[in-house]
């Protein structure tokens, strides 16, 4: 692509709204992602007992593990939807916005 073309695609009112919205949504998923690791870090630290109970008497398996196991599967899954938005929704927006300006 010629250098004309990538200020035509970056004048391209729909790429700037493209960009917005691929910037707020991986903001937010960052955000929430964080916020639930570092909440449960806070709670290991300060709190360590609250994690430690057994998940029921006699386990030794404490509530802590399948928190744990869902914070990990809760990114897995954010990430998943962000990978889906990404091929789907965002893909077709860049598809068009090239199709517009490089004729």
């Amino acid at each position: 692509m010629s250098n004309e073309m990538f200020r035509r695609v970056e004048a391209d009112p729909q790429f700037k709204e493209l960009v917005a919205r691929r910037g707020r949504l991986s903001l937010w998923l960052s955000f929430v992602v964080l916020l639930a690791y570092y909440a449960f870090m806070a709670v290991v630290a300060f709190a360590p007992g609250l994690l430690g109970k057994p998940l029921f008497d006699g386990s030794t398996l404490t509530i802590g593990v399948p928190i744990g196991a869902a914070l990990i599967a809760g990114s897995w899954l954010l990430t998943g939807w962000y990978v889906s938005r990404a091929n789907g929704e965002f893909d077709q927006l860049t598809h068009q916005i090239v199709e517009r300006n490089t004729r």
